[in-house]
């Protein structure tokens, strides 16, 4: 069973300058235009922290380190070294304010997904048009990008065309010629991997920033399971015929369970059980091995993970 112990649910270094602490990543900016990204194991739904799951930082850095490796070709990305196995070094970006989402099949449960929009009958969607007869989770005709706005203010994001982005200044017509052509390419090349692994890269979103010297680099994560859906391929042509959904790593279990006990949104989150906590831990490490291809190896360096990454850190502190 995993050590529930090795957390890592905050990453707070009184030495390290300029901090800044997300929902799930704790940050801190150096003098010199680079940026600490630190991963936690913490786990967001309904606007709020619910748990944290031992080995989630990990997962996700390295599988973003996995796709940044196989990408970089397509498009540079803000990566500078990884110090520890939760940490990113990279270049400090203006994050455009446009969410890059691209998609390959009538899915998801957003509002602002396909499949929802689809479902309530409309056709023309973020400047598309789908055929009629679509069944849900279909393949589309072929992949489409669906942007929305950014909502740095805790606002929700809005669908977007193309064509607002770049009337409403939100990017320039150059901006977003080469953003949505890289989202592209790198969607083709993750379907393309994914489908050796036999997977299904349904759909992602990809975040861009420009750096000092005005150049787009990709940013965040890249193709993770918090960042993209994923579906096993084997078992997607009969939930396909059943309408069913089709079966991926499923890390709504402590959503849903939660979800199940309370108004998530307003009641007091209740205690999650150590043995939902442990196999949600293990679903993070069966994406992180069907994704990569490579066997996962916990860092248990340190007396705790948070000793780990300070120690790993020091070179940066008091800088």
């Amino acid at each position: 069973m995993t050590d529930l112990t090795r957390i890592l649910d905050h990453a707070v270094i009184p030495e390290l300058p300029n901090p800044y602490f997300g929902k799930v990543r704790d940050c801190y900016d150096l003098p010199d235009d680079r940026r600490i990204l630190i991963s936690s194991d913490r786990i967001s739904a309904f606007d709020r922290i619910l748990a944290a799951i031992p080995f989630k930082g990990q997962v996700l850095t390295q599988t973003a380190r996995f796709w940044f490796d196989h990408t970089a070709d397509i498009c540079a990305n803000h990566v500078l070294s990884y110090p520890d196995p939760n940490v990113v070094i990279g270049k400090r970006l203006t994050i455009l304010p446009v969410e890059i989402v691209v998609r390959g099949y009538l899915a998801g449960t957003t509002g602002t997904s396909v499949l929802t929009l689809y479902r309530q009958g409309q056709r023309a969607m973020y400047g598309h048009v789908l055929p009629d007869g679509l069944r849900d989770n279909a393949p589309l005709p072929e992949p489409i990008i669906t942007p929305t706005s950014k909502a740095f203010d805790g606002g929700h994001d809005e669908p977007l065309t193309a064509a607002q982005i770049v009337a409403e200044g939100l990017l320039s017509q150059e901006q977003w010629d080469r953003v949505s052509s890289v989202a592209l390419a790198l969607f083709a090349r993750g379907q393309e991997m994914a489908a050796k692994r036999g997977l299904i890269l349904v759909d992602t979103k990809y975040e861009f920033g420009t750096d000092a010297e005005g150049n787009i680099l990709l940013a965040d994560e890249i193709h993770t399971p918090d960042s993209s859906r994923y579906w096993l391929a084997d078992g997607y042509p009969a939930a396909f015929e059943a309408g069913s959904r089709p079966p991926s790593f499923d890390k709504d279990v402590i959503r849903s369970w939660v979800a199940a006990r309370c108004d998530p949104y307003s009641d007091p989150i209740p205690e999650i059980p150590a043995e939902m906590i442990a196999a949600t831990s293990q679903v993070y490490i069966d994406a992180f091995e069907a994704i990569t291809g490579m066997t996962f190896v916990p860092d248990m360096s340190g007396a705790s993970p948070l000793d780990r990454v300070r120690a790993n850190l020091q070179e940066f502190f008091n800088r």
